[in-house]
């Protein structure tokens, strides 16, 4: 198996058209997909035509995928609410906004329900800012939800992204909420950067 990322708990590596079942089921919650669309499934064949392509696609600015099927480590197996180590817990997306720019990416997250409020969104989420910020060229990070998503709003802020704005999309599909609007948070790489060194600083020898 190819491992893009591996975090204390975690394994981060490509999607394969094998992975069809597990987004269906993933999708499949309504819980899961209350920001999204307001909790209605993703049909199976619009996971396999539209979704599964966007997740193979290799982007050339960045060198690598814009998606990562997140998958529980022994040690996170039963944190996770999973049998066995190698249990997919979910996706996390570190897309550029442009193809051939490394330069800002979309930072995103969908997990399965079992898997929340167990820090595995923070723990994931903290590591891709890391190696975007040192391996892939990264200067900024971007992350959008629903001003009323607190719970994903929480793990932006614990990966130490900060509020910019609320918008006001032109969205297709009206949802509870979304009265309200989204927000956009984001960090940058210099920010980011005079974080850690003021963090090695007071930190004891």
């Amino acid at each position: 198996m190819d491992i893009f990322l591996e975090t204390e708990r975690m394994v981060l590596r490509p999607f394969t058209p094998e992975d069809v079942d597990r987004l269906v089921e993933l999708d499949g919650d309504p819980e899961v997909m209350r920001y999204i669309n307001g909790g209605r499934p993703t049909p199976r064949d619009t996971i396999r035509a539209r979704h599964l392509p966007r997740l193979l696609h290799r982007h050339p600015g960045l060198g690598t995928f814009g998606y990562w099927a997140a998958e529980a480590k022994a040690t996170g197996a039963e944190d996770a609410g999973a049998e066995d180590a190698g249990a997919f817990l979910g996706w996390f997306e570190f897309r550029p906004l442009e193809d051939d720019s490394p330069a800002v990416v979309e930072l995103g997250y969908r997990l399965r329900a079992a898997a929340w409020g167990r820090g595995y969104a923070t723990e994931g989420a903290r590591a891709l800012i890391h190696k975007g910020f040192t391996d892939l060229g990264v200067q900024r990070v971007t992350a959008n939800t629903m001003t009323v998503n607190a719970a994903s709003r929480r793990v932006m802020e614990k990966a130490g992204l900060t509020f910019v704005r609320t918008y006001f999309g032109d969205w297709p599909e009206v949802i509870d909420g979304s009265q309200h609007g989204e927000v956009e948070y984001d960090l940058t790489r210099e920010t980011w950067e005079r974080r850690r060194a003021a963090s090695r600083r007071a930190s004891p020898a």
